[in-house]
């Protein structure tokens, strides 16, 4: 908890005396709004060097939600110097949809870059039509869709990178689900960067390392509107209960999150993608063209059964 009066512990060593606004307990370090601006861009540029994401040669492509850690990475990256446009997929879901669509659209003028738009119901159906439609959570076939055409888009437009904003606090209760159930194929793939490889374009994860609070005060601090209510598919989420639960364990132990996440980096990941393992074969969707395990992906399969049309060889 920050006490009051006290000073921003960048200013207090530059014999400066503005308090700080905001405490970060895992780092230990007070900081006044300017100072945890500047610190909060500077861990996402390490992350970005860390990891080798990529380059400021490189056209990379920001998956936009409308949510505080999509456009507080956006911005940061457009203020590190990076070449970033946004790609926002409306997935129909009334006013949720609605309201951070315009949100995005706004930020995108402001920053003055280029907002692409997948509009869902055009391409395959809206969200809500497909939770009526699919055998599997809401939650889960929209995160499917999603993935489906940030790829298919990407390519189409020429983009070297996928840039998404999913935080430590989103990777922390993945890799907790995914290690109650042991879920072997979902942790080989957890890392903050999946390489270009069977016709999927790179993938980076740039917010790996900064927690949803400090997205927030990103946010807040920079004067960035951003959609503050949740999605109403994602009540009672399992991901929300695990969140809630790894809140419990960082406020009595600070920095367990990232202590968790880079644990599984550093020691787990690596022994469960030695090269001597098996992969499932990608191919190619004979209707899409897109990487697929089976001959028909499982979006062309959804939207043959969205519309009841034959598959057409």
């Amino acid at each position: 908890m920050l006490k009051k009066g006290t000073r921003c512990t960048i200013c207090k060593s530059k014999n400066l005396k503005d308090k700080a606004v905001v405490f970060l307990p895992h780092h230990r370090l007070a900081l006044c709004k300017e100072h945890f601006i500047n610190w909060f861009e500077n861990r996402v540029e390490k992350t970005i060097k860390e990891f080798k994401m990529f380059s400021k040669e490189d056209k990379i492509l920001v998956a936009v939600s409308g949510g505080k850690d999509s456009l507080s990475l956006w911005n940061a990256l457009i203020k590190l110097g990076y070449q970033a446009d946004g790609l926002y997929i409306d997935l129909g879901i009334g006013e949720y949809s609605k309201d951070s669509k315009e949100i995005s659209l706004s930020f995108g003028e402001r920053i003055r870059r280029k907002l692409h738009i997948v509009t869902l119901e055009k391409e395959i159906g809206t969200i809500p039509q497909i939770n009526s439609s699919a055998n599997k959570p809401a939650c889960s076939a929209c995160g499917s869709v999603k993935r489906y055409y940030m790829n298919k888009k990407a390519k189409e437009l020429g983009y070297s990178t996928i840039v998404t904003g999913h935080n430590l606090d989103d990777e922390v209760a993945v890799l907790f689900g995914n290690t109650l159930s042991w879920d072997i194929d979902y942790l080989k793939r957890q890392y903050p960067v999946l390489k270009e490889e069977n016709g999927f374009i790179k993938k980076v994860k740039p917010l790996c390392k900064t927690t949803e609070k400090e997205s927030a005060l990103y946010a807040v601090f920079s004067n960035i509107e951003y959609i503050e209510y949740e999605c109403p598919f994602s009540q009672g989420a399992s991901s929300i209960r695990y969140k809630e639960i790894w809140s419990q364990i960082e406020q009595q132990s600070p920095g367990s999150k990232l202590r968790f996440y880079l644990g599984f980096l550093k020691k787990v990941y690596p022994l469960l993608n030695q090269e001597n393992q098996d992969t499932k074969a990608i191919k190619q969707c004979i209707l899409c063209k897109e990487p697929s395990f089976n001959d028909i992906c499982g979006i062309c399969k959804l939207k043959q059964k969205l519309h009841k049309a034959p598959a057409k060889l």
